[in-house]
């Protein structure tokens, strides 16, 4: 089972990106579960979504305490919130922003991750671009199908369009095609380092 941890805040969309990813990983035939848990229900506050692939059903109900892949939409949350509770040394990493791991003083943290197991990525501005809004989840999941292949990018894509027809879809699919080639990028050059 591959489980996925995601932060961000009220607003960002971290519960529609871990809906988008279970549709995805379903819609390429495994079974996927996904839901949120947050405190109090208002723009901003933190938020945190779940999402579980597997290729058997899962009958695990509770939040994800251990998870394969953790996404953090908002750096701000870094040192709010103990988000890195439970990630294995052998976990998938996923931070928005444009900003390196050393410049936001998680260097030591990441050290113990594999360095082809952890990006950054500017998926805030990478949504202004295509999408003409601040809403980073389609660009950070793009970047995460990119990083662990758990899902197609073209699964990503066809949730995403599927959920948001029209221009929405097409600006939240080209942010997450963006991401994922900014990771396949940022992984060619930790291989070539």
């Amino acid at each position: 089972m591959f489980a996925v941890r995601i932060h961000g805040r009220g607003g960002q969309g971290a519960v529609t990106a871990a809906e988008l990813l279970s549709v995805a990983a379903f819609d390429e035939g495994r079974h996927a579960q996904a839901f949120p848990t947050f405190g109090s229900e208002r723009t901003g506050a933190p938020v945190v979504a779940f999402c579980r692939i597997d290729d058997r059903p899962i009958r695990l109900r509770e939040p994800v305490t251990d998870p394969d892949a953790l996404v953090v939409q908002d750096p701000t949350l870094l040192h709010q919130v103990d988000l890195f509770a439970g990630l294995s040394p052998d976990g998938f990493l996923v931070v928005n922003t444009s900003s390196s791991f050393e410049e936001m003083g998680l260097a030591e943290l990441v050290g113990r991750l594999s360095p082809e197991r952890a990006v950054t990525v500017p998926a805030t501005e990478i949504a202004r671009l295509h999408l003409g809004r601040p809403l980073p989840n389609a660009a950070l999941l793009g970047a995460l199908a990119a990083l662990t292949g758990e899902v197609s990018l073209a699964a990503l894509c066809h949730a995403i369009r599927d959920r948001f027809p029209g221009d929405v879809g097409e600006g939240n699919a080209h942010a997450a095609e963006a991401a994922y080639e900014h990771v396949l990028e940022s992984m060619r050059r930790t291989t070539d380092a």
